[in-house]
């Protein structure tokens, strides 16, 4: 399989994204909101530059970047077709600053700054500018719009996990006795990049042995051996948006003794967090439903980490799936289902899938098959 025998790509849906953005800073008491965050304004105007910010006002917008993105930036705006919708400033950081200090000015009120984003200097830098207009946090207000993906969303995340699923398929075999975790973890970013990934969706995770108890662990030298389970945790990036999966597999066969308790755990644990899903569900439910499988089998202590993660253009973002999670679950939300067992000098093992809430369940984006034998 390569990229070129999967569909063409729906176009991006960001225009209109302003818009629904505006009623939610209305609501956390701010007018103007100064977007410092990468993927918020990528997600906002389309521009995909290393460095860019973006001003939103009641009525308009600014896009603020560098030189060396003139020709990108102009090009992404338009092809988002929001190019009459947001002024875009191309110039130095001062020139930058300055651009937006005045726009903020002009468009008066209250100013919100991406708390979570933006560093206290960052911040004394802006306040200082701004004198005598004081801005204050903001928190999630353009995550919260990104919970819920569109088609053009959607079908990048498909195809980047459609790209996993070829690549692990391509390398699979060399999951066998004498092979070393980097080596795997090598041939898997190879496959994704020939199979037309932009890049790998985080660093890949390949653990064997005694090393699978760590659930980030980094590929080493360790040779598998005969009954190792090795846990492969991997994903693939498609114009920004990324997949991820776990598959855990045991070299040389079925596992046996304390470890074939731990799959059989595992599986089940996975199998009733998919079940669970559906719109309406508090999040934490999904991870109570894995949790009290693992806990009724006896592995309680070693489920360590949150059930899943939101995915989209971070790979880890809301909702959270986890312990105590209070957000709720509606259809075109993506995230994941990972319970893991592990146990330190034996061995871990981890199962996840990504999948789309839909109206009446979840449908999997990530489809390699979960037999064990390696």
């Amino acid at each position: 399989m390569s990229a070129l025998d999967l569909p063409g790509l729906p176009p991006p849906q960001v225009a209109g994204r302003l818009a629904r953005l505006r009623p939610r800073m209305a609501d956390a008491g701010v007018d103007q909101l100064l977007v410092t965050s990468t993927v918020n304004v990528r997600y906002l105007t389309g521009f995909s530059g290393s460095a860019g910010i973006v001003l939103v006002t009641a009525q308009d917008a600014l896009l603020a970047t560098d030189g060396r993105y003139r020709t990108q930036a102009a090009e992404q705006l338009r092809f988002a077709g929001i190019d009459g919708e947001v002024e875009l400033v191309v110039g130095g950081a001062q020139l930058q600053r300055e651009a937006v200090a005045d726009a903020v000015r002009r468009g008066g009120g209250r100013l919100g700054l991406e708390a979570e984003h933006v560093t206290w200097a960052g911040m004394q830098r802006w306040a200082a500018l701004l004198d005598p207009i004081e801005p204050v946090p903001t928190s999630g207000l353009v995550e919260a719009l990104r919970q819920v993906k569109d088609a053009g969303e959607l079908a990048r995340i498909e195809r980047a996990a459609a790209i996993a699923d070829g690549a692990l398929g391509e390398v699979r075999e060399l999951v066998r006795a004498g092979s070393t975790e980097a080596e795997i973890a090598l041939a898997l970013d190879t496959a994704m990049r020939r199979l037309g990934a932009e890049d790998r969706a985080f660093e890949t995770i390949v653990a064997s042995g005694p090393n699978a108890a760590k659930p980030h662990a980094r590929p080493t030298s360790r040779r598998l051996e005969p009954g190792d389970p090795v846990v492969v945790d991997f994903g693939a990036t498609v114009e920004g948006y990324r997949s991820d999966m776990t598959r855990t597999f045991c070299v040389g066969g079925e596992p046996t003794g304390r470890l074939a308790a731990v799959f059989a755990a595992v599986a089940e644990a996975q199998a009733a967090g998919l079940r669970a899903i559906r719109p309406g569900l508090v999040a934490g439910e999904v991870d109570r439903a894995c949790r009290d499988v693992v806990g009724a089998a006896g592995f309680g202590d070693a489920f360590e980490h949150g059930t899943g993660h939101g995915v989209g253009l971070d790979i880890h973002e809301a909702p959270a799936v986890g312990p105590g999670s209070t957000a709720i679950l509606s259809a075109g939300v993506v995230v994941t289902v990972e319970p893991g067992v592990y146990l330190p000098g034996v061995g871990g093992v981890r199962i996840e899938d990504t999948v789309v809430v839909t109206d009446d369940g979840c449908r999997l984006v990530t489809h390699f098959p979960k037999d064990l034998a390696a």
